[in-house]
């Protein structure tokens, strides 16, 4: 059954006009949250950990500091936009003991409450407020006059609002302009881990990588590598994200077409398939949950050494050397690190 799409005229902004906001972290997300909701007229405060370096980026950006308990106690509901290792502490240390019954407690990503690392008390209201973007386009977007499709989540409705609040909240960050989807905790959080995993990140990334050391082994220039295995990955992914994948079959060549259609299934064949049925057990059974909770508190050993090789990866260097001979690339934008600022 096809999902329901909640537009403006659907969402009532006086269920997050008549309340007092906290947004926990001023990383990718926080900034853009924190920004839309206070240029939509909410009242919002931003809660940091004592000495965080993004307290005066937001200062800067005119919204008001507090503490994380102090800008927990104050507010009515608390979006949690931290990483999702960092947030049960937090939760535990500064939320829970400043939430009373009728108040709400947010997320933008269903893992903790997938995997029950936070268990709020009955008396509040859960929900979730998911951005299908990153943060500097949902504030990119919002600034424009437009926005990032939304998904809501209520896990609980203690108030028989939770619903309404949600729905508000993703209005005044813009996504009720783009569309909004009501789904669950799980689904979003499963598929969420899913996605990232085998094709959005994992798969992206390696079957690039592999794909560029091979035409170098076999003889050919780095550069030339990185162009057909990196470069050209954003004209195929906008005509996809512009027309579907029929649309840019469409508008490839037919021997590009005939190359993607018969050596496509050789690439992803019945065993990759069953790798990636796995991989979607382990993020049913929590296996991967487990893995990652068990890698940060241990340190990120296995995690930081993983991404310092990445980081170092030829096509890395290639593609540094080759980005810097086309400042048309970047000319006019903003960096992530510059857009996002800093986590806590």
């Amino acid at each position: 059954m096809a999902a329901q799409m909640y537009y403006a005229d659907d969402a009532d902004r006086a269920f997050v006009e008549d309340r007092k906001v906290a947004v926990l972290g001023y990383g990718s997300q926080g900034h853009a949250h924190a920004l839309n909701l206070k240029d939509s007229g909410v009242d919002v405060r931003v809660g940091l950990r004592e000495g965080s370096p993004s307290a005066a980026k937001a200062r800067e950006e005119g919204l008001r500091v507090l503490g994380m308990s102090e800008a927990s106690e104050e507010s009515d509901i608390v979006m949690l936009l931290l990483p999702d290792t960092l947030q049960p502490d937090v939760y535990e240390e500064h939320v829970a003991p400043n939430q009373k019954d009728g108040e709400a407690l947010m997320f933008a990503h269903g893992f903790n409450i997938r995997f029950r690392s936070i268990v709020p008390p009955q008396g509040i209201d859960v929900m979730m407020v998911a951005p299908k973007g990153p943060g500097h386009l949902l504030r990119r977007t919002f600034v424009e006059g437009g926005g990032v499709p939304c998904l809501i989540a209520v896990e609980q409705d203690a108030t028989g609002n939770a619903r309404e609040i949600a729905l508000a909240y993703s209005d005044a960050i813009g996504g009720t302009q783009a569309g909004v989807i009501e789904t669950t905790f799980a689904e979003e959080c499963e598929t969420d881990l899913f996605g990232e995993q085998v094709v959005l990140c994992g798969g992206l990334t390696s079957i690039t990588q592999a794909a560029f050391e091979i035409l170098v082994e076999a003889g050919y220039a780095p550069e030339v590598a990185y162009f057909e295995c990196l470069h050209e990955l954003k004209l195929i992914v906008d005509l996809m994200y512009e027309e579907g994948i029929a649309g840019m079959r469409y508008s490839i060549s037919d021997t590009a077409e005939y190359g993607d259609l018969t050596r496509g299934p050789r690439l992803v064949d019945e065993h990759v398939k069953a790798t990636m049925k796995q991989i979607l057990a382990e993020v049913q059974d929590g296996t991967f949950a487990s893995e990652w909770i068990a890698e940060s508190r241990g340190g990120r050993e296995r995690f930081l050494a993983l991404a310092e090789a990445g980081r170092h990866h030829p096509i890395e260097q290639v593609g540094e050397m080759l980005r810097a001979r086309m400042p048309w690339i970047s000319a006019g934008k903003t960096s992530v690190q510059e857009a996002s600022g800093g986590q806590v």
